[in-house]
């Protein structure tokens, strides 16, 4: 009987003092993973990170290292953790293979939040969708339409393509064309087009416009019309410089043919 209550005394005291290194070990392990998460959000809120990315790293990263401050405990009771460890890569295996699709989305804006490609404001074409972007997160993209529609578009189709950002640059150039007929004075003409948009004082000076002739066509003598503007004023310049275009080409007595075909009947 004495035996008995010394090997319970001497296990009590070994097992007593694995508890004490497991709780030790948790609760240090735990402080230092708090630590390392302040250390990571402060260094990717120092590097101007999207608040949202910062918010769900540091989550991420605290969690996997308290899974190994956990398993790190256990390993103090005693407990093999190898069976744990492979329990929990199976885990992530299948997890992984079943959210693959929200994990690319999940990656894809990941990498669109570090190198920024457009951002909010932006009017792009992007995933097959042409809009201007409302709000950037983690599995998509918002965009508005002009015709004041609201797409969802998946970050993974925004990344996997193309991507047309036309707030990119502060200016823009406007490409028109005009046709006039062959019977017209083309130096007239030129004359007339160059005062037409000189006129227009959102058209920039530097750098200078384009005026060519671009096309001898079937019906038509086709000047290619490349001014430069702003890129908020892209679209007023377009739509007045047509209308403009055509009032002065009427003004002028210079005509704007429509295709025509000669038709030879023989008998």
């Amino acid at each position: 009987m004495n035996d008995l209550m010394v090997q319970a005394k001497d296990l009590i005291a070994v097992f007593g003092l694995r508890v004490v290194a497991a709780i030790a070990t948790f609760i240090i392990g735990r402080w230092v993973a708090m630590i390392l998460k302040r250390v990571i959000v402060g260094l990717m809120n120092k590097s101007k990170v999207e608040p949202t990315l910062v918010s769900f790293v540091g989550n991420v990263s605290y969690a996997f290292l308290l899974v190994f401050v956990v398993l790190a405990a256990l390993g103090q009771l005693g407990i093999q953790t190898a069976s744990f460890v492979a329990i929990i890569g199976a885990a992530g295996l299948a997890v992984g293979l079943a959210l693959q699709g929200s994990l690319a989305n999940f990656a894809a804006g990941v990498l669109m939040i570090i190198f920024r490609p457009f951002k909010v404001g932006d009017f792009v074409d992007a995933g097959g969708v042409m809009g201007t972007v409302e709000d950037i997160q983690i599995f998509t993209t918002q965009l508005k339409t002009p015709d004041n529609k609201t797409i969802i578009v998946p970050n993974s189709a925004v990344t996997s393509g193309s991507i047309t950002n036309f707030s990119a640059k502060p200016t823009r150039r406007v490409d028109m064309v005009f046709g006039v007929s062959y019977t017209d004075d083309i130096d007239r003409v030129k004359q007339v087009i160059s005062e037409v948009l000189e006129a227009d004082d959102r058209i920039l000076k530097d750098p200078a416009p384009t005026i060519g002739l671009a096309e001898l066509g079937d019906s038509s003598v086709n000047f290619a019309v490349r001014p430069w503007a702003n890129a908020a004023d892209y679209w007023g310049v377009f739509f007045d410089t047509h209308e403009r275009m055509k009032k002065r080409f009427d003004a002028e007595g210079i005509s704007i043919p429509f295709p025509q075909r000669d038709v030879h009947m023989y008998q």
